[in-house]
């Protein structure tokens, strides 16, 4: 099951797509571009049971890969002079009552210490939900409709993580609060401001932001979603859901290829001035953490920068690259009956090496 843009045979990389669905995946497309071209390819099943392939060119749910777009496009605003990167939020976003002390910065670093409106671990590391996130809750819930205003008020009811730039820790708040100062310091909606400034300049047709329908629009794959009820496992199809629970940090949906067309104009530097993308790869915090990226020392094989995301259920996707985006590798996935967290960490390591380690 091979749909190659270039003309150019990678046996390796059609080996390491199928290892994610050997792994039990549904259904996986990778987008790889690098000096020998781009190439594409994908395996699997369209729907479990059934034999058909995934549909060439599938949108998925693809989750936190929004956050560097959201990240790019408050950095933008900085660029024009329209947002400081180290001024307070809460001058912009009057009426929440904001720490004085929260800058930008901190948003996109996840350093201002904003509890994650979709859970936090308690102090012996467990999961504690906050809004409906995970399991049957999630299942029950995952049509409703979210306004990015009750997420983030949601969160403010909460206790923070820390004081502000006093730690680091992966919260979902930050990047809705991004969103909504994009909107406050614009005067327009998330959406078009993404359709402007990146969608539209760059092609990517098959992108859509600030999701809340549903449905996805175009030929996609089935997802699945595995979690325990009652001492029983369940495996559902959640192919229909509201991504709006992830306003601005993951109601995202995207192609593999869309997504390589936009880290490697990203890291290209056709979107930032170079200063700004300098910023936004240097990393920060025991995460190594830059301005909606992560960057990754593999040793030998170098460095990458990344973010990968995956909707609450049944779709991921990946975002990979060399800094200045010579070597990208970019992916969607669909998650079958086996449970994601035990598969993915080995499937992903390989499929790095094959991309990044010669």
């Amino acid at each position: 099951m091979q749909n190659t843009a270039t003309t150019t045979h990678r046996p390796e990389l059609q080996q390491a797509v199928q290892t994610f669905v050997d792994a039990g995946f549904a259904a996986a497309e990778l987008c790889v571009r690098d000096d020998r071209g781009r190439w594409t390819g994908r395996a699997g099943v369209s729907e479990l049971g059934g034999t058909a392939e995934p549909p060439a060119g599938a949108q998925g749910w693809a989750g936190s890969v929004m956050k560097t777009f959201t990240a790019t496009l408050v950095l933008q605003l900085v660029a024009e002079g329209r947002i400081e990167l180290d001024g307070p939020v809460a001058g912009r976003l009057p009426g929440f009552g904001f720490d004085e002390r929260i800058t930008v910065r901190m948003l996109l670093q996840h350093t201002s210490g904003l509890y994650n409106y979709t859970g936090e671990p308690d102090a012996d590391g467990t999961f504690v939900m906050g809004l409906p996130s995970q399991g049957r809750a999630w299942v029950d819930n995952r049509f409703h409709t979210y306004r990015p205003e009750e997420l983030v008020r949601f969160a403010l009811s909460r206790s923070p993580r820390f004081e502000p730039g006093e730690g680091q820790s992966y919260s979902n708040t930050n990047y809705t609060v991004a969103l909504l100062l994009i909107e406050a310091v614009t005067g327009n909606t998330y959406a078009e401001e993404a359709q402007w400034r990146i969608l539209g300049p760059l092609g990517l047709a098959d992108t859509v932001v600030s999701a809340t329908s549903p449905d996805l629009p175009g030929p996609h794959a089935h997802g699945y979603y595995r979690y325990e009820d009652g001492g029983e496992w369940h495996v559902v199809d959640v192919s229909r859901q509201n991504p709006s629970l992830l306003a601005g940090a993951g109601d995202l949906i995207s192609t593999a290829e869309d997504l390589n067309t936009f880290i490697s104009a990203l890291l290209g530097g056709r979107l930032l001035p170079a200063p700004l993308l300098a910023e936004m790869l240097t990393p920060h915090g025991e995460l190594n953490l830059g301005l909606g990226l992560w960057v990754q020392d593999l040793g030998p094989a170098g460095t990458i920068v990344h973010h990968n995301g995956g909707a609450p259920g049944g779709y991921g996707a990946l975002m990979i690259s060399t800094p200045d985006g010579s070597r990208t590798l970019t992916a969607t996935l669909t998650t079958g009956e086996a449970d994601p967290a035990q598969v993915f960490p080995a499937a992903l390591g390989a499929l790095i090496m094959s991309v990044f380690g010669s």
